[in-house]
């Protein structure tokens, strides 16, 4: 045989060539999700307590989610409808875990934590594995997402969804699956129906995939998926848009020049050479995601005062993108990681300060426990107390044993019988005869809060002025606790039996059993705590 007839055979027995096999993406996805949700898991545990302290807003959501559903639903009908989901969610996992505090936020920890593992894969996507880690870490460590991941409001939630909502987005563009735009739009619509402003970010969205000129089926696919989240949106919006005056104490943009600084950082982290992977860029999806919303809050308050920071914390989901990838490309410029490392101990070491201070009482505006505290100090048993507004009974409903001994006297019916925040007070005249029974008075006055003009405040302030002196005014953290007594008391440091003109007045305290801890309570956090029950606030603030 010739060597041409044997060179077939030859080259059929000669193997294949074995393809280069990539390196998989498993351990570094894992860390990208893991060190970041870690790290926000650490520091929201960290100093959780804030000193067994909680503040109005989250007395809110304690006192509402020891409601039982129904009381929620009637309740919301007449305020705070944008909350009535959060409080749903929260009744129920206290009804699993208990009421204490820890129990009230525990879910902001988690999910705050959600939320920086899914700011880690969107890096990962878009600008690979370092700058995924770097972004996740920066996430967890930027001041207001260790703030909210700390607070039991709704908005840590809401940053959990939008930010999973965009990854999913993010997939869905290559792809064009179906079932992805469903599961874009679902998680979009509950983060809406958790907070209705958590719909600007729908509008950053799209000017995402505009901008990034995706084709035209994956842009119908999102303008559909988009309509539907806003026509499930809208339902809310409307009811809610009766109880716009909930705003009203909104004088001007809150915290604008946090949001103002955030902004401007991103988009000079945007104008360097971020790396790009897909479809979408990472400076194309980050930089909307900062700016618009808080741009389109600030327009609308050109109409109406709208703008608060927490409203759009979802906008930390950019900034963190963006300078995770600058860290990332500052990183692949130096030869050296010395100067990397530098600037990440000053930086660490610049926010130690403000760590520390978030988890102080001093932190937020108010101090509900510490009011309470000094109602309970300034006050004797059988002194009338009076709330300047009425509105403000959130600032002593965490521990009705603070208000125990006291009488209100402006108030006709309990917030739970009435179904509302606050309850449901006297005519003005029978509040003036009522305070003009006793001779010593406790009231309490949330600082810097509106001075209301209807009949009935007038006639608590026009009836203190006239027949009774200030006697001692205790200030702490959110409000001012003032003694008054009658002008002819010789002595305000009489015994409790000298406190009352007239006949004990025809509203009896609450019996001895209503004051009992409930099981797994608030009482786990503040060993004096009562049921929740008794008292609620009027007033919500978003």
């Amino acid at each position: 045989m010739s060597v041409d007839e044997r060179a077939p055979a030859v080259a059929r027995t000669v193997s294949p060539p074995v393809p280069v096999r990539r390196r998989s993406p498993g351990p570094a996805k894992a860390v990208v999700v893991i060190a970041p949700l870690s790290l926000t898991i650490a520091l929201g545990l960290w100093g959780i307590r804030r000193k067994n302290t909680m503040w109005g807003d989250e007395s809110v959501t304690y006192q509402l989610a020891h409601r039982d559903l129904s009381q929620i639903w009637l309740t919301a009908q007449h305020v705070d409808l944008v909350h009535a989901l959060y409080y749903a969610v929260m009744h129920e996992i206290f009804g699993l875990f208990g009421g204490g505090l820890l129990t009230l936020r525990l879910p902001s920890v988690l999910a705050m934590s959600v939320a920086a593992s899914g700011v880690g894969l969107l890096g990962l996507r878009l600008a690979g594995p370092r700058a995924g880690l770097l972004a996740g870490l920066v996430f967890a460590l930027l001041p207001q997402v260790q703030k909210y991941a700390q607070e039991g409001r709704s908005y840590a939630m809401v940053c959990a969804l939008v930010t999973w909502a965009t990854y999913a987005l993010v997939v869905s563009v290559p792809h064009r699956v179906r079932w992805r735009w469903a599961v874009y739009g679902s998680t979009m619509l509950l983060a809406c129906l958790l907070h209705e402003f958590a719909v600007l970010a729908l509008v950053a969205h799209g000017v995402t995939l505009v901008v990034s000129r995706v084709p035209r089926p994956v842009l119908k696919a999102w303008s559909v998926t988009a309509a539907g989240v806003v026509a499930g949106l809208l339902p809310l919006a409307i009811c809610s848009a009766g109880q716009s005056g909930q705003l009203s104490w909104i004088d001007g943009p809150v915290r604008l020049p946090g949001f103002l600084a955030m902004a401007v950082v991103g988009v000079a982290c945007a104008l360097a050479p971020l790396g790009a992977r897909g479809p979408v860029r990472l400076s194309v999806l980050a930089v909307p995601i900062v700016a618009l919303p808080g741009l389109l809050l600030l327009i609308a308050s050109l109409v109406k005062p709208l703008f608060v920071d927490r409203y759009v914390l979802y906008s930390s989901i950019g900034i963190a993108l963006l300078l995770g990838a600058w860290m990332d490309y500052f990183h692949r410029l130096q030869r050296s990681s010395r100067n990397a490392w530098i600037a990440a101990v000053a930086v660490l070491a610049a926010l130690v300060p403000s760590s520390l201070s978030l988890r102080t009482p001093q932190s937020r505006s108010n101090d509900v426990t510490a009011i309470g505290a000094a109602v309970r100090k300034e006050g004797r048993p059988g002194d009338g107390l009076l709330y300047l507004s009425g509105q403000h009974r959130i600032l002593t409903a965490t521990n009705p044993e603070d208000t125990r001994f006291l009488t209100d006297l402006a108030l006709a019916q309990d917030p739970v019988s009435s179904n509302t925040l606050a309850g449901v007070e006297l005519p003005a005249q029978e509040i003036a005869a009522r305070i003009l029974e006793f001779d010593r008075i406790v009231a309490v006055r949330a600082a810097g809060a509106h001075s209301a003009t209807n009949p009935q405040e007038e006639a608590k302030t026009g009836t203190l002025r006239r027949h009774f002196r200030e006697y001692g005014t205790t200030h702490v953290n959110g409000a001012r606790v003032t003694v008054y007594v009658r002008d002819h008391d010789p002595s305000p440091k009489a015994g409790p039996g000298s406190n009352r003109r007239a006949r004990r007045p025809p509203y009896p305290s609450p019996s001895p059993s209503a004051h009992r801890p409930r099981p797994g309570g608030l009482a786990e956090t503040y060993p004096f705590a009562t049921n929740p029950f008794q008292r609620q606030p009027e007033i919500a603030y978003l």
